[in-house]
């Protein structure tokens, strides 16, 4: 069974090196590609740009989308995902620390699967990752693609 991608939307590096260590605390061995603002993303999800290649792997299982990104906010990275056919029915995970309800209730509206806000702690933000990673990964059953 092929292994399911992770793209993960994130402009800190800290926050980037938090995921994959939480990823691995949590023995979810999923390749995670990162992508640092907005732009990158829609060209990864899209395949332009350096990306115009293509990865050999395929398409994110799954998205974890910060809302704060340069170039692009995450709210627009979401709404381009879902007027993009391949990635129409991709669960976007919100992986935010905004304490905006505003934020909350526009990701929703955007089609976002699930809003999740960082915590600070580390052993709190492994077992939210735990939790996600079980449930997107492995427990979720997704549709078709739409494109096929």
């Amino acid at each position: 069974m092929d292994r399911k991608i992770i793209l993960l939307v994130e402009d800190n590096p800290d926050d980037v090196e938090l995921t994959r260590r939480a990823f691995e605390k949590a023995n979810l061995t999923n390749p995670i590609n990162v992508v640092n603002d907005g732009a990158e993303a829609l060209d990864f999800i899209k395949g332009c740009g350096k990306y115009e290649q293509g990865d050999p792997r395929g398409l994110p299982a799954i998205i974890l989308l910060d809302l704060k990104l340069p170039k692009i906010d995450g709210l627009e990275v979401l709404k381009e995902i879902r007027n993009f056919p391949p990635t129409r029915l991709t669960p976007v995970i919100i992986l935010t620390s905004s304490l905006e309800e505003q934020d909350l209730i526009n990701s929703y509206l955007n089609g976002a699967n699930s809003y999740i806000r960082k915590p600070v702690d580390f052993n709190k933000f492994t077992q939210a990752v735990q939790q996600l990673g079980m449930y997107w990964l492995l427990l979720n059953e997704l549709p078709p693609n739409p494109e096929l």
